[in-house]
């Protein structure tokens, strides 16, 4: 069934479409539907024979995008992961005109309790995009260990407390008391950690460490990135938007290695530094929202929209 309860904002909307879109006959992949506030601005810009396809794991997302595909022959949704457009039959290396990437959840999966997203509303602990396949983070914490939790708490949520709500939540566990709702892992959490910045809530990071964990968000990225400059086209324009800081130094530094011959020594992608001749991206810099923007919609306060343009491949620069 397709949900017309929730809402969602579109962040960097025109910036994002105007910066991916550059040939009105192209193909497009928007590899985060959610609910089509990017897709439906892009197909807008396209030809007759312009294609846009789209990906989600989201199996709400996708029912929600069915009326599109319904009315408009250019679009068609696939219900996948994104790193998955690298194994499509009929996206084949540089074929792609541009491809957009909004990270992170939609509005309509935090507000919706039942998705187990926030730690505002009562629901099932699960944090799942695609509710059909992994297991949900109440079963993972079952079986984790105290050291297991605290690493996932700290690399993926950067919580300077890591150590304190992994031994609080472990404690729960053994006292036989399952956690299978969000409100009781933000009780516990907020309980353990004094003295948090003004304007977050405590759990914020816990909540935000074990979505990325459970759905493997940072593995998915990386993915999507190794293979994303070789589906574009020569001046195919990738754009990411990222809205967190271990997002947004994936997408900065995989840019750099692959626009620049010198980059931060200090990045894990330095190995892949290559010579001027064989770069594959040309870097064309950030857009961060505007000071309206982020009044009229404050969840789009952290998010950074990247920008860069494939390179004309070897045999054309020597041509």
């Amino acid at each position: 069934m397709v949900d017309t309860q929730w809402t969602h904002t579109t962040v960097l909307l025109q910036e994002s479409i105007d910066a991916v879109v550059t040939d009105p006959n192209g193909t497009y992949i928007d590899a985060t539907y959610g609910r089509g506030g990017h897709s439906k601005l892009l197909l807008s810009r396209l030809s007759s024979a312009g294609r846009l396809i789209a990906f989600d794991r989201d199996h709400e997302a996708v029912a929600n995008a069915q009326a599109l595909v319904a009315s408009d022959p250019r679009f068609s949704i696939r219900h996948a992961a994104f790193s998955a457009m690298a194994h499509q039959a009929d996206i084949a290396p540089g074929s792609v005109t541009g491809i957009l990437m909004d990270l992170g959840i939609s509005s309509p999966q935090v507000d919706d309790a039942a998705r187990g997203f926030s730690f505002m509303r009562d629901g099932p602990l699960d944090m799942r995009m695609d509710p059909s396949t992994g297991q949900p983070v109440s079963e993972w914490l079952r079986t984790a260990t105290t050291a297991q939790i605290a690493k996932v708490i700290h690399e993926y949520g950067e919580e300077r407390h890591a150590r304190l709500i992994a031994a609080a939540i472990t404690l729960s566990t053994d006292k036989k008391i399952p956690l299978e709702r969000t409100t009781d892992l933000a009780k516990i959490v907020a309980s353990t950690v004094h003295g948090r910045e003004a304007g977050q809530h405590p759990a914020t990071r816990t909540f935000q460490a074990f979505r990325i964990f459970i759905n493997d968000e940072l593995g998915e990225l990386d993915r999507t990135l190794a293979v994303a400059p070789d589906l574009l086209c020569a001046k195919g324009r990738l754009a990411v938007i990222s809205f967190h800081s271990l997002e947004d130094r994936r997408v900065k530094q995989f840019i750099a290695a692959h626009s620049k011959e010198v980059f931060d020594p200090r990045s894990p992608q330095s190995l892949m530094r290559t010579s001027a001749a064989n770069l594959k991206l040309k870097d064309l810099g950030r857009i961060k929202p505007s000071a309206q923007e982020i009044k009229a919609n404050p969840r789009s306060r952290s998010a950074v929209l990247r920008v860069a343009e494939r390179t004309a491949f070897p045999a054309e620069r020597t041509s």
